[in-house]
């Protein structure tokens, strides 16, 4: 049924006709809007799996794409790495109703440390960096759950270790509707700048040491060690946000030898698709 309602809408020798060379696919429906891409190391054999898809769950997007589709283009590109990146730029540029990953890089959450004349420290979390003035930022990361758990974490923790200004305290609720939708600010007094220095090789995912040297400092703090469960758990979310997001960006930055920091939002697929462990020379690695 799926080889007989793919001839019917694409022609029995559309498959057949196509190249063995890595590309991209563009699906449109009949109304010419473009509903979906795709990229292959090898066209015609890709295609043929759309052809040729059963009713089974894995087979689930290519039979949707086939019901949807009026009409393929192929664009041909010299290597597999091109029709990866090929692929994002217009998933990132058109995001199709059948394209999930890569379509909402602008989602992608950043965090910010500025340092006040007034020896106050304020942190940022944001999906938005453009609305907030002055911070040095750290980013962009790809998970918000994993990041946002991971800030609020870290700001929970420092009011055990630095002292939250009044109006951090206040409006720490509102300031993420007043300044920009996904984002929060807190402002904190009487915080170790030279622990603030290790806090941005952590963010950046260069070293672990403000993590530990943060247990240090709760460890002195009563109020902390009365409370070690809810503790230990605020430090798992920061370890978990290092080894997911901060190490894993460091990587990709080493091995793709990329120097711009914060990576831009838009940036941040193309850079892991370089970084991908089959588009990378065991020297890079």
């Amino acid at each position: 049924m799926s080889r007989a309602r793919f001839d019917s809408k694409f022609g029995d020798d559309f498959v057949s006709a196509l190249p063995g060379t890595p590309g991209v696919y563009r699906v449109f429906s009949a109304e010419g809007a473009l509903i979906y891409v795709g990229k292959a190391k090898n066209l015609r054999r890709r295609l043929g799996q759309y052809r040729n898809a059963k009713r089974r769950k894995k087979h689930h997007k290519m039979r949707a794409v086939v019901a949807s589709g009026h009409s393929i283009e192929v664009e041909q590109c010299s290597s597999h790495l091109d029709a990866c990146l090929l692929e994002a730029r217009l998933i990132q540029e058109h995001r199709p109703r059948l394209n999930v990953a890569g379509a909402y890089h602008f989602l992608y959450p950043l965090v910010g440390v500025r340092e006040e004349p007034s020896s106050e420290v304020t942190f940022c979390y944001t999906t938005q960096p453009e609305r907030f003035e002055n911070f040095e930022w750290n980013g962009a990361y790809r998970s918000r759950l994993i990041t946002r758990e991971a800030f609020h974490a870290l700001m929970d923790l420092l009011e055990f270790v630095g002292h939250p200004s009044k109006k951090s305290r206040r409006t720490a609720r509102s300031d993420r509707a007043a300044f920009a939708k996904f984002s929060s600010v807190r402002k904190f007094r009487c915080v170790n700048l030279r622990w603030i220095e290790s806090l941005r090789a952590f963010f950046r995912g260069e070293s672990k040491a403000a993590l530990e040297e943060l247990i240090l400092m709760l460890v002195e703090n009563a109020g902390a060690r009365s409370r070690s469960s809810e503790i230990q758990e605020k430090l798992r979310l920061l370890s978990r946000f290092y080894r997911h997001e901060a190490t894993r960006l460091a990587r990709m930055r080493r091995v793709c030898g990329f120097t711009a920091y914060p990576v831009p939002q838009s940036e941040r697929d193309l850079l892991w698709i370089r970084s991908r462990p089959e588009f990378v020379s065991p020297q890079s690695g």
